[in-house]
């Protein structure tokens, strides 16, 4: 993608640092598999059974999956058993279930927490004053990898944006003086990639700007 090279550029980082997730919430496997012939591997889902279907007509392509939404608790186990990663992590409830029923054979899961950078109400998510008790629970649960943190601005201003980008990454760099090897900023989408990329977004979630306009869902 030519914006990503660009806003790498512009934000002085090697494209090699901002790994690019296709957001393939409400999209075919047919156009996910374009994409994966391109060589795409990183894919996004918000919802749980469009995603199995998809993963299941795709497993030929050895893709990564990511999940970004909403974590009912009757879904924890399946999340914990196809998904590589976790971006929407915000419950301690939640974490112990994706842990208890991670299959053994696997790695441990991929998980960021998602924090509700704005304090919206309308918006899942933790407060800043929970994350640190949060990630330590985190931390401790073995079948999960606890990598960063995710979040995601009020779309009302770049400026706006900019600030809660910052305020992520000064998040996960507090608290990486007491849980080790965190690495993971996932923010940044269609909109604001450019500014998330500049604040350092290590996982950019991008929908539109490769699918094209999304179809309403039905």
């Amino acid at each position: 993608m030519a914006s990503l090279r660009q806003a790498c550029e512009d934000g002085d980082r090697s494209p090699d640092s901002v790994t690019l997730i296709a957001v393939s919430k409400t999209r075919g496997a047919d156009e996910v598999a374009a994409l994966a012939a391109l060589g795409q591997r990183q894919f996004a889902e918000n919802y749980l059974q469009e995603a199995l279907e998809k993963m299941d007509a795709l497993a030929a392509h050895h893709l990564h999956w990511h999940f970004i939404g909403p974590i009912q608790s009757n879904k924890t186990r399946e999340i914990a058993s196809r998904f590589d990663w976790v971006h929407s992590l915000d419950r301690d409830k939640i974490a112990r279930r994706l842990n208890d029923q991670r299959p053994a054979g696997l790695p441990p899961l991929n998980v960021c927490i998602q924090i509700n950078v704005d304090d919206e109400t309308s918006k899942a998510g933790v407060s800043l004053d929970q994350v640190a008790a949060l990630a330590q629970l985190i931390h401790e649960l073995p079948r999960l990898r606890l990598r960063g943190l995710m979040a995601i601005p009020r779309p009302d201003s770049k400026d706006r944006g900019r600030a809660a980008f910052r305020t992520l990454a000064m998040t996960l760099s507090s608290l990486g003086n007491t849980i080790p090897n965190l690495d993971t900023l996932s923010m940044g989408m269609s909109d604001d990639f450019d500014v998330a990329i500049e604040e350092g977004a290590t996982h950019i979630r991008i929908g539109t700007a490769l699918f094209g306009a999304r179809p309403a869902r039905q």
